[in-house]
């Protein structure tokens, strides 16, 4: 099948990278016990589709999973696991291939994704959900530092987690103050 050139980013053009790449790929991977909730978060750049967008939603109705969009808050780069570690993680393979015209970069793109292993995107989602307890922490404010927990070296010891523990204090505590 032949691909048309992409000349611009638009709101078809991002929904069916969405529905005919990165649905395709969570249906591919995902394990069948877990049907979701599986969140899609989106930046707000204006080619993003609607998170009630009707023909998105149609296309992940069908097998089972329940796939939902979302949008980041607005100027939370300490929240958006795209900036915390899966763009770069993607720069750096798209990295070391020579590019011309924009479809070659969308290639290198597509090819670095599929290159990038599940156990880099765990640990970008360790880091996002370490920022989100440090977050919890100061109570909202960006006034901390982004922890590090050693993940090779907790890999190397097989004590790696695939998520971070919040004690029930923390939790219980802001929400108190978000209910006040």
């Amino acid at each position: 099948m032949e691909t048309k050139p992409i000349l611009s980013v638009t709101k078809e053009v991002t929904r069916l990278c969405l529905i005919d790449n990165v649905i395709l790929a969570i249906r591919d991977k995902w394990s069948q016990g877990d049907m979701g909730p599986i969140f899609i978060q989106q930046d707000n750049a204006r080619p993003h589709i609607n998170i009630s967008d009707e023909q998105f939603i149609q296309e992940v109705s069908r097998g089972g999973f329940d796939i939902r969009l979302r949008f980041q808050p607005r100027n939370s780069s300490d929240l958006n696991v795209l900036d915390l570690g899966f763009f770069h993680a993607i720069q750096s393979l798209q990295e070391q291939q020579v590019l011309g015209p924009i479809d070659e970069l969308v290639h290198a793109v597509q090819t670095s994704f599929d290159k990038m292993s599940s156990h880099e995107l765990n640990n970008v989602f360790l880091t996002l959900q370490t920022c989100m307890k440090e977050i919890m922490k100061v109570h909202g404010s960006n006034n901390y530092q982004t922890p590090h927990i050693g993940k090779g070296k907790l890999e190397r010891q097989g004590r790696l987690p695939l998520q971070i523990e919040c004690d029930s204090n923390l939790i219980n505590e802001v929400v108190s103050s978000l209910n006040h």
